[in-house]
């Protein structure tokens, strides 16, 4: 039950006290008509004794032999008497005399087991109800003393186990249509009261499904207010969720707001940094060209001072893409040709790592999908990139291109150490880097990987990985390009 949504419950709760009641209410019932009709045959058995005991003239040599029945006495057939009396004759232990009438009126002897089923009476005691053998079924009997022995009387109980059969019958089928019927209105009801709790529910999922993780968030969904009345336990709930979506969306526009200072102060800074870094680097470039010759020292210096400038450029370029890319900027929408592509990203990458046992896989038919050639270009040399330089010489690197219902798929693939699984999840976060105790020389600006999800994301595609000890795997996925029409 603790799976069972609240309207089961309370449905199922409705309808198991009314079946719990209607069996108490039944059963008293049954019980009461049964003392009642009992006490009724007690009565006619106290009469019918009382006739039988007026009529009854035997003689004492009858007798009862085991294997033989008794004779029929002819007190059981007094006026009065009604169908199905039994009536026996007990002296010392020997039966007399034993019978019955039947429906006709006719005397008919008892059989030696239900005669034996007669024996166990206690004279004087009050009537016992006893199962007869054969197709008397069951009796209501006393026995009495008369001054020519112990005299049985009894009344059979057939009308009164019919007349309870058919109550039990009508209570049952009465409290099922009531059940049901009960059933049916509890569903209506409980489902008429908790139409405000739906509604609560759903403004909680229209909420949930927004993406709040980022971007500029209209956080605009609420409770209505007929939803929100504090006076009741479901406006209470809608009333705290009304809040707390008042306090999210005050925390969502000052978490943009400070997320616009920075993308726009990473914009203008990497703006302002690119022309001082140019004139390093020209500047740098002119002295070592200058003819002059220069001590080693200060060759190494201006050789050092290039690099860098080449190393901060490169990072420069990146926060720009990616503030570009923040910023929601078109990217160029043409046909690309994914094999060649990847061919040129692979070639680029061996001619870089000769090291490295590069593998590219390619379908057979042509592959396009619509969208920035150059940038693409740059999530397939990250890519590459990246496995180039987190893996050691002689690893398979395996570049495949498929298709498949959801689009264009793009893997890369490799046998290397694999990715920290306290990084998995953060690899695609800027500045997130899979080993910080790598030289940033080697070890990259943590913008690759960034740049690679920014880009799919324009693309209108998706981006993932998986990575274990021996095999880590890129899988990007683009929408492809639809068939012009003939």
């Amino acid at each position: 039950m603790s799976r069972w949504t609240l309207r089961r419950r309370l449905i199922v709760a409705v309808v198991a006290l009314l079946a719990l009641a209607a069996v108490v209410i039944g059963t008293a019932s049954v019980l009461s008509v049964q003392a009642v009709l009992l006490d009724r045959v007690d009565s006619q058995l106290t009469a019918a004794t009382s006739r039988s005991s007026g009529a009854a003239d035997f003689s004492r040599d009858g007798q009862f032999s085991p294997d033989d029945r008794p004779p029929v006495p002819d007190f059981i057939g007094a006026p009065g008497q009604s169908a199905g009396t039994l009536g026996a004759i007990i002296d010392g232990g020997i039966v007399r005399y034993a019978g019955y009438t039947d429906a006709a009126g006719s005397l008919l002897p008892l059989t030696t087991d239900q005669v034996r089923a007669l024996l166990p009476l206690e004279i004087g005691a009050e009537p016992v109800s006893l199962d007869l053998p054969g197709d008397l079924g069951r009796y209501r009997a006393v026995a009495v003393q008369t001054e020519n022995g112990a005299l049985v009387v009894g009344l059979p109980l057939a009308d009164l186990e019919f007349t309870v059969a058919q109550l039990i019958a009508g209570i049952a089928g009465i409290s099922l249509g009531a059940l049901a019927l009960a059933g049916v209105a509890a569903y209506l009801i409980v489902r008429l009261a908790l139409r405000p709790l739906d509604r609560v529910a759903q403004t909680a999922s229209e909420v949930s499904d927004l993406p709040l993780d980022r971007g500029n968030v209209a956080l605009a969904v609420r409770v209505a207010e007929n939803d929100a009345d504090p006076h009741t336990e479901v406006g209470r709930v809608g009333a705290s969720i009304n809040r707390m979506l008042g306090h999210v969306s005050r925390a969502l526009e000052a978490r943009q707001a400070s997320e616009n200072k920075v993308r726009t102060f990473v914009s203008d800074a990497s703006h302002e940094l690119r022309t001082p870094l140019a004139s390093i680097r020209g500047y740098a470039e002119l002295t070592r060209r200058s003819g002059e010759e220069l001590p080693d020292d200060a060759a190494y210096a201006l050789g050092r001072i290039e690099s860098e400038t080449v190393r901060m450029t490169t990072i420069v370029e990146d926060l720009l893409l990616l503030a570009r890319l923040d910023e929601g900027r078109e990217l160029a929408k043409a046909p690309v040709d994914l094999p060649a592509l990847l061919s040129h990203g692979v070639s680029d990458a061996r001619a870089a790592s000769p090291d490295q046992d590069w593998v590219l896989e390619l379908p057979d038919e042509p592959v396009e999908v619509i969208g920035d050639a150059q940038r693409l270009f740059q999530v397939v040399a990250n890519l590459l990139g990246n496995a180039r330089v987190h893996t050691p010489p002689g690893t398979r690197i395996v570049t495949r291109l498929t298709t498949s219902d959801s689009g264009a798929v793009i893997t890369v693939a490799d046998t290397g150490p694999g990715i920290a699984p306290d990084v998995v999840g953060t690899v695609f976060e800027r500045f997130v880097r899979g080993d910080a105790s790598r030289q940033r020389a080697s070890g990259g600006t943590g913008l690759g990987l960034a740049i690679v999800a920014g880009v799919v994301d324009a693309h209108k595609g998706t981006v993932a990985v998986e990575s274990e000890r021996g095999h880590t795997e890129f899988r990007v996925t683009l929408p492809l390009a639809s068939p012009s029409p003939d």
